[in-house]
């Protein structure tokens, strides 16, 4: 019996996938299984996982659409070992990674580890990155250690013991926020998480500003919806990025009254941004562009959080997380 089983939802990204079982491939530990679940995609991955199994312990499963959730359940499922490991189809394993783990999971029930860029991707995908995991930009909630909350594993890099995911019922049917509902309901019934900070991930994510900014609206959703399902996991934090679309509107307002210093704060910010995004990238393009990925991701998730709120706490109406296809595009 392997003594990890990675598993690995994937929708139309056969190229990512290739480049993560490449990966795999390339690491000095190889005591784990490869789970593969196709979820309903038109472009399937199936030629690209049966080139890899005579170097990986690799299995291939093809299932209907019903998002990541699901399909990571479907695959722990089909598990044979006993700690489940959930990446994402985008991402590339450096090597130490599972030594990292095999170091720092020792008593937990569950950990997570951080995303960074690799020096291939785009200006764009380095500069999504930086707003994604920057302490300025999100507070560092996606892996670090000096964090505005206490860290929550995310699904896209996440390990957990298979008898306790079991004793969770496995990922709920949210598209945006099940992994944060469910290292919710793992807090609650009194397991504990760990970051492990050298199990990181070389993540890609979306590969176009109008994508991220789709994923980011969808993520203030999310957080709204979190809200109501688990009472008291919301706090002035996750309300900032509203706060911030609201203060924005006031400096540009403000501004073109005649008034200048809400306006010059927005650009003080900026400017820390281009030379915090500058100095961690070594590149100042990717610290200009990091400037607008800034402002998309905070805006973004801020008009997503603000959407939600209205239409669930002062509306009354009804959540909507059901997984739809159109989140994927």
């Amino acid at each position: 019996m392997p003594k990890y089983s990675i598993i690995i939802p994937v929708y139309n990204r056969p190229d990512e996938l290739n480049e993560l079982l490449i990966s795999l491939t390339q690491q000095e530990f190889n005591d784990f299984e490869v789970i593969v679940v196709e979820d309903g995609s038109l472009e399937c991955s199936d030629e690209i996982c049966e080139r890899y199994k005579k170097q990986l312990n690799l299995a291939y499963f093809y299932k209907e659409n019903s998002g990541p959730g699901l399909s990571r359940n479907f695959g722990a499922e089909k598990s044979s070992s006993d700690v489940l490991i959930f990446l994402d189809s985008d991402c590339m394993i450096p090597n130490g990674y599972f030594e990292a783990i095999e170091s720092g999971f020792k008593n937990a029930d569950a950990f997570g580890g951080p995303d960074a860029a690799h020096d291939s991707f785009s200006v764009i995908q380095k500069a999504i990155n930086y707003s994604m995991t920057s302490f300025f930009s999100t507070g560092g909630i996606r892996g670090s250690k000096k964090s505005i909350e206490n860290f929550k594993p995310r699904s896209f890099n996440m390990g957990i013991k298979k008898g306790v995911f079991e004793k969770l019922a496995g990922f709920g049917k949210m598209r945006f926020g099940e992994d944060i509902d469910l290292s919710i309901r793992l807090e609650k019934m009194g397991f504990d998480a760990i970051l492990i900070p050298g199990a990181f991930v070389y993540h890609k994510r979306r590969t176009s500003l109008r994508q991220f900014y789709k994923q980011v609206f969808n993520s203030g959703i999310a957080r709204v919806n979190l809200g109501v399902l688990h009472p008291g996991s919301d706090g002035i934090v996750h309300a900032l990025p509203a706060l911030f679309v609201f203060g924005s509107i006031v400096s540009i307002i403000a501004l073109l009254n005649g008034f200048y210093i809400p306006f010059m704060a927005l650009i003080g910010y900026l400017a820390l941004i281009l030379v915090h995004a500058t100095y961690k990238s070594g590149s100042p393009i990717v610290g200009l562009i990091s400037c607008i990925t800034t402002l998309i991701q905070i805006s973004g998730y801020g008009l997503g959080f603000v959407k939600a709120f209205v239409r669930v706490r002062i509306l009354k109406k009804p959540l909507k997380f059901g997984f739809e296809r159109s989140f994927y595009q």
